[in-house]
């Protein structure tokens, strides 16, 4: 299936970044975020990639554009000086298409402006750019066909604590829970569509606020619940906690390894 990454966002929460790169180019380690999710597809078989480009869209193109694949590669190098000798390789079967999809557009339309580069797919995957998981994505992809619905999502549990308050009549707090205790779901970004999600989008509409809205109305979008590690990179502490369990090597999102546990 090809893999819609939608790439053009500011990350405004990020400012220690964003005026620099977009928020997919936020590294981790040596390589960005973006890199990461990307090579969570292609473990998986998925490696026809379409970037929804927006802003400072010119860094994620030189970026490929002068990949080196020696960052995160073992190699040999002669004492001649010639080039290193790659002894394994990231990208060399990715098929990447870089399409603009405008500064200010919402997902919705950088979904419809890249829907000519979808022609012949019944399926695609499709995702934020900005969260990692460990989910094993034949599961999500199994359930979607097991359902047979046009749209399905990966639901989470809020992956930071907060505390839900209910009040009593007269501003008495009645009680407090929880966010993770509390039975919620949210949306983690990670979606599988059949083709006909564009029969319920309109120009200018946020995808998962009028064209979900007509899926849940016709029984056509489904959730696949998984409460293991997935979290969401919106502020500098987010970022410093994917830091620190990429240099622990316990990353979970790294199902390329060989001694990944898997999900």
């Amino acid at each position: 299936m090809k893999v819609v990454l939608f790439c053009g966002g500011m990350g405004m929460r990020m400012r220690e970044y964003s005026d620099q790169i977009p928020k997919p180019m936020v590294p981790i380690g040596t390589r960005p975020i973006l890199w990461h999710l990307m090579k969570y597809y292609a473990h998986y078989g998925h490696t026809d990639f379409i970037l929804c480009l927006g802003y400072r869209a010119e860094v994620i193109k030189e970026y490929f554009l002068h990949y080196k694949e020696w960052l995160s590669n073992d190699f040999v190098l002669s004492g001649s000086g010639g080039a290193p000798q790659l002894l394994n390789t990231d990208i060399h079967d990715w098929r990447i298409t870089f399409v603009d999809t405008g500064i200010q557009s919402n997902i919705g339309e950088r979904l419809l402006a890249v829907r000519e580069h979808l022609d012949g797919e019944e399926e695609f995957l499709a995702n934020y750019s900005d969260g990692l998981t460990g989910l094993p994505l034949p599961r999500l992809i199994d359930h979607f066909r097991e359902h047979g619905r046009v749209a399905s999502f990966m639901l989470t549990p809020p992956s930071q604590t907060f505390h839900l308050v209910s009040l009593a009549d007269d501003s008495v707090v009645a009680g407090i829970q929880e966010s993770r205790r509390a039975g919620l779901w949210v949306n983690a970004g990670f979606f599988v569509f059949r083709r006909e999600i564009f029969d319920y989008m309109r120009p200018g509409e946020e995808l998962v606020y009028e064209p979900f809205a007509r899926l849940i109305a016709d029984r056509q979008l489904v959730g696949y619940r998984y409460d293991g590690f997935w979290a969401g990179m919106d502020t500098f502490k987010d970022r410093q906690q994917f830091e620190d369990l990429h240099a622990g090597g316990t990353a979970p999102w790294e199902v390329w390894h060989p001694e990944h546990p898997g999900g």
